[in-house]
């Protein structure tokens, strides 16, 4: 596998930088002549070699004209003469694809033995930057092919001392008329249209790139053209982000952007309008699947105790996709990053409700040699395994879909450098032909993926899958069809390696992600039921993969969420907490009222608990009380506190909301409460003065009525008689 990795990696540079490379000899070169000195010396040339024409892609005929063609461009400082270029190649074709990448990658023993034809391309010197043309024409019949295969062929340039100083590896695809039925292989072709959150709550933007990157010619815009310009083609099955479209229709409405400390609002943006309604149209009839809301990054979840947060951005995609594409998608095929994942991510994927997932070649690699009494025999290591294979979860079997390393290289190349696309449009048919040639003995399936956050060349992929269609030897299916061959190709058990697991979010990161959803999953707590849970997506956003390798860029996402969560706990707050006022209880015994009021929009009901503690519990007491209260957004609501005391005096009471089982909602509050001391003394010593004044009253009356009782029955006296009125 070591050994493979190189080869592919050695590969890739050949492709992505068809310059010219300075070649050490072979056992095949043979010296050129030069009849004058050379201009300058072999160390000091310095020419590139560039393929701008070949074809045609596929040959059928002995006679077909094969014309391979470029210029040869002087890329140093000085003129360049005297050079020759000569065109080599092989009769035979590749007997495996390992020996066609080992020939590509400029290793010994894989070069073309015999050569066709010489000629001076730079007689007249060459002038700095300036450039000459060359050609080669031939036939199949001309280079001894005659059978089904892929065919080397080499051009090399040589000096006036007939050193090698640049170097060009062509392939040629031949496929006789008389030949023997050639059995398809099923070519399924996933393309990607991911990128990372530009959103931090769902109201706020961090920045204002998205417009930018959606326009003709960058990243998304070329996306979009890829997908309308192949919308007829099948094959294709276009895996996406919900989250992007979802930040796309947010742009597209008046929306708020944040920069520093400063948030704006804006108006809405027309091209993000624009680059949605045309993605909607073009993927209208096409298959489509979705990663997890934001794509997360599944294996960093795992292995940060973050389980939940993959089954909310599943189900959260699958919304999300139906409001902005106005369709259902998929959503049980996962894609973990770079296709590599563990057994402890496969699960959390797997128990979302995730049945397929696409894997790289190296994460689920062919079985290794068969062990004696096995019952199932190795696959052959020249042959192409089956694409599709299965894996056990926790939550039962899963089918794996692994991409095809070198078809998915070629299919995503990006380099503009003069030549890589042809090079790599050659490569890819190749390749096909080579799958197709093995002695398999059923027909597989084979699937390309550029990697998720790829910038295609729209002209390049549109015409390569048109290509690819039209190959007799090449069946596109979608991901809806493929199916496990009736011979399955085995392979050995789940790869994941120490770089993999360094290259996850890492703990600090994770960390503060988890900090801010464990206050995020207090707003959930008191929420209503039927209301969603409001930061899901923005806790899905601060997860996403993209900020693999950039965590200081996802810093000020976090901040924003974790203010815009504590802003959201603020708005339900307990009303008269005032120092300066103070709560009396009159008696041993009464009741105290706290309000709670609910500052959320109106459809926003909350329901929390009133936890009342006493700061000094001989003095006073807190009697049961019912503690749970729903209030309605906007609204304030009242619960009275039963209290007892024994005593004058005054004391504190903590006032705290919390959720349904007893974590702490908003910040605590403390009341002063002042007792009198009036108890069950004072009511007696008040009931008994009450006694004796009524008693006074009463014996008061009672005299009066004796008084008027005596005065009525004693009889009346005479009138005395003056003295000397006698007679």
């Amino acid at each position: 596998m070591i050994r493979k990795a190189a080869l592919l990696t050695a590969l890739t540079s050949t492709l992505l930088l068809p310059a010219a490379a300075a070649l050490p000899g072979t056992a095949n070169a043979r010296a050129g002549t030069a009849s004058a000195p050379a201009a300058v010396t072999a160390g000091r040339q310095n020419p590139q070699l560039v393929v701008e024409a070949t074809g045609p892609d596929v040959l059928r005929d002995p006679d077909t004209e094969v014309r391979i063609a470029g210029s040869l461009v002087n890329t140093g400082a000085e003129a360049l003469a005297n050079l020759r270029i000569r065109m080599y190649y092989s009769a035979q074709p590749f007997a495996q694809r390992a020996h066609l990448t080992s020939y590509l990658a400029g290793q010994e023993g894989f070069q073309p033995g015999a050569w066709r034809d010489e000629k001076y391309v730079a007689q007249q010197p060459i002038p700095a930057a300036g450039k000459a043309p060359w050609e080669f024409v031939f036939t199949p019949q001309t280079l001894g092919a005659s059978r089904f295969g892929v065919y080397p062929v080499t051009i090399e340039v040589r000096d006036a001392l007939g050193q090698p100083v640049a170097v060009q590896r062509t392939l040629l695809t031949y496929l006789p008329r008389d030949a023997a039925e050639v059995p398809r292989t099923r070519l399924s072709v996933v393309l990607p249209i991911v990128d990372q959150p530009r959103r931090a709550d769902d109201g706020t933007f961090v920045g204002e790139s998205l417009p930018a990157s959606l326009a003709a010619g960058e990243r998304l815009g070329d996306l979009l053209k890829v997908a309308q310009d192949t919308s007829s083609l099948k094959g294709i099955t276009w895996i996406v982000d919900p989250a992007l479209l979802d930040d796309a229709r947010a742009m597209g409405g008046t929306h708020w952007v944040r920069s520093g400390d400063k948030a704006e609002r804006r108006t809405g943006d027309d091209s993000a309008t624009g680059w949605l309604n045309g993605l909607r149209t073009a993927l209208a009839d096409l298959p489509v699947a979705a990663v997890p809301y934001a794509d997360p990054d599944v294996a960093a979840l795992a292995h940060n105790g973050l389980d939940d947060i993959t089954g909310t951005g599943v189900e959260a995609a699958g919304r999300a996709a139906r409001e902005t594409l106005g369709r259902d998608v998929r959503t049980d095929i996962g894609w973990p990053v770079g296709g590599t994942v563990d057994h402890d991510g496969l699960d959390l994927l797997a128990v979302a409700g995730v049945g397929t997932v696409l894997l790289s070649a190296a994460t689920l690699p062919p079985a290794p040699a068969a062990v004696p009494g096995a019952v199932t025999p190795p696959a052959a290591p020249d042959v192409t395994p089956d694409a599709v294979a299965t894996v056990h979860t926790v939550s039962g079997p899963v089918t794996a879909l692994v991409a095809d390393p070198a078809l998915s290289d070629a299919l995503a190349v990006t380099s503009t450098a003069p030549g890589a696309a042809l090079l790599s449009r050659q490569r890819f048919i190749a390749e096909t032909a080579m799958i197709s040639s093995e002695p398999a003995t059923a027909p597989r399936t084979v699937l390309a993926v550029p990697p998720r956050r790829w910038s295609p060349d729209p002209a390049y992929v549109t015409e390569l899958m048109r290509t690819v269609a039209s190959l007799p030897w090449v069946k596109p299916v979608g991901l809806g069809s493929v199916k496990a061959s009736k011979a399955p190709s085995p392979r050995g058990g789940l790869t994941y390696t120490a770089q993999e697991r360094a290259k996850e979010l890492g703990k600090p990161y994770m960390g503060s992600v988890r900090r801010v959803g464990a206050r995020a999953d207090l707003t959930s707590a008191v929420t209503a039921a039927e209301d969603l849970d409001v930061f899901d997506l923005a806790l899905l956003r601060l997860s996403s993969s993209a900020w693999r390798g950039r965590e200081g860029d996802a810093v000020p996402y976090v901040e924003r969420v974790r203010q815009t969560i504590d802003a959201r706990i603020a708005k339900v707050w307990i009303t008269g907490n005032e120092p300066s006022q103070i709560r009396t209880l009159a008696g041993t015994d009464g009741e105290v009222p706290i309000s709670v009021r609910n500052e959320l929009e109106r459809d926003e009901r909350v329901t929390v608990r009133v936890k009342v503690t006493s700061g000094d519990s001989e003095l006073l007491k807190i009697e049961p009380y019912e503690d749970e209260m729903t209030i309605f957004g906007g609204q304030t609501q009242t619960i009275r506190i039963p209290m007892t005391s024994a005593a004058s005096g005054q004391t504190t009471v903590t006032v705290q909301l919390t959720t349904a089982d007893g974590r702490k909602y908003g910040q605590k509050v403390k009341l002063t409460v002042r007792t009198t001391g009036y108890g069950a003394i004072t009511l007696v010593i008040v009931g008994a003065a009450l006694v004796v004044m009524l008693a006074a009253v009463v014996m008061r009356v009672l005299r009066r009525r004796g008084a008027r009782r005596a005065g009525a029955a004693a009889p009346p006296r005479k009138a005395a008689v003056p003295a000397g009125s006698e007679s």
